[in-house]
């Protein structure tokens, strides 16, 4: 699977290089900030673009920026976005902006090779994925008028889950049950979070943004 690697700090790119080649990956291209990530990805598209959340000049969204860009005139390609930090703000962006083949992780989770490269791919596969500190500081928080307080703990464990990326089947994986109590489950959040089918909305992305969102 061909990848490039954007971060402003050469020892992290080339660290991610050596360790992206040792798992299977083809790295085509480096890029330190997010101009030349865009000119990268349009000379040619790699499967997942890795980037930092936060690059030159400013050093606050620029990745995002450069992700919004990108899928633009090369939606086939997958987003795996990193940052040094936990930033609710910018998870519920993501989600928000795009529907699928995105990722949010923090950059301690890639010390978890064998867990990164599956993530890689899911995102290549145009999975959405939640690093798992975030949604579990957002499962302990209190909320007032709180949307989900008519789930169970187990549906609030699905919930928990689905905002992590966790297809259907995957679920009945962790949870050790079959497909068809997942997707009772599933349901069953759909119901209480008001979500009716519709054609012009997700309903899996809108509860786990409902999930996600402040109180």
């Amino acid at each position: 699977m061909r990848v490039i690697i954007a971060d402003d700090a050469l020892l992290f790119r080339e660290g991610m290089t050596r360790i992206l080649t040792e798992m299977g990956f083809e790295v085509i291209g480096q890029a330190r900030h997010g101009a030349e990530l865009v000119g990268l990805v349009r000379r040619d598209p790699p499967a997942v673009v890795i980037t930092d959340l936060r690059m030159p000049p400013g050093f606050a969204d620029e990745g995002i920026e450069a992700a919004t860009e990108i899928r633009r005139f090369a939606p086939q390609v997958g987003l795996m976005l990193l940052s040094q930090y936990v930033e609710v703000h910018h998870a519920l962006r993501l989600m928000n902006e795009f529907d699928g083949a995105v990722g949010y992780l923090l950059k301690d989770r890639v010390s978890d090779l064998g867990a990164f490269a599956v993530d890689i791919r899911r995102v290549a596969a145009g999975e959405v994925v939640i690093d798992p500190e975030l949604v579990s500081r957002l499962v302990g928080r209190r909320r007032e008028h709180d949307p989900l307080a008519e789930l169970t703990d187990r549906e609030r464990e699905v919930l928990a889950l689905m905002a992590q990326g966790l297809t259907n089947a995957a679920l009945a994986t962790e949870l050790f049950v079959s497909p068809k109590t997942v997707e009772g489950y599933v349901r069953s959040v759909f119901t209480k979070l008001g979500l009716a089918p519709g054609e012009r909305e997700h309903r899996r992305v809108l509860a786990v943004l409902q999930f996600l969102r402040k109180p």
